[in-house]
């Protein structure tokens, strides 16, 4: 917990940072998870662990304000989940099916960062390649078809000799 920022909450609903010695929003909380920063929101009076509680409401405010995430439908069925003897494997698959979307993600970044940074001359050279290997496999998989016929029958023409 030492190093996670912490912010308190107190009863009046205002939260305060304590690293940066102010009172913030939920936006700005909103602002530490796209940053990645690691924080816990502690209740005042009770010194409650609230984290989650604010995240939800985080995310309560991103469904209300634009296009949602999460349909009627999802949100019916995780509301389901509650209570059901599936609750921790459906919570565990929807965490392992998170990362795995995210790790994708960065992924997907990381070859779209590699191949902007990359000299467009050698790019060009690498796509050429890649479509002339391509070409090559189908134009020799199609005489390959065509000059031995799978289905070629070869004892009549034997016989006809």
């Amino acid at each position: 917990m030492e190093d996670k920022r912490i912010i308190k909450k107190y009863p009046n609903r205002r939260l305060y940072d304590t690293e940066v010695s102010k009172y913030i929003t939920l936006e700005d909380i909103k602002n530490l998870v796209l940053d990645n920063k690691e924080f816990i929101v502690i209740d005042v009076k009770s010194d409650e662990d609230l984290t989650r509680t604010i995240l939800l409401q985080i995310i309560t405010e991103q469904e209300d304000d634009g296009e949602p995430l999460f349909t009627t439908q999802a949100l019916s069925h995780i509301i389901r989940f509650y209570g059901d003897s599936v609750q921790s494997a459906a919570g565990d698959y929807i965490q392992k099916s998170i990362n795995l979307f995210v790790m994708q993600q960065k992924q997907l970044q990381n070859q779209l960062e590699s191949a902007v940074t990359k000299d467009p001359i050698t790019l060009l050279s690498d796509l050429t390649e890649q479509n002339l290997e391509i070409w090559r496999k189908t134009t020799e998989n199609f005489f390959n078809t065509t000059t031995n016929p799978p289905f070629s029958n070869k004892k009549n023409k034997k016989n006809n000799i």
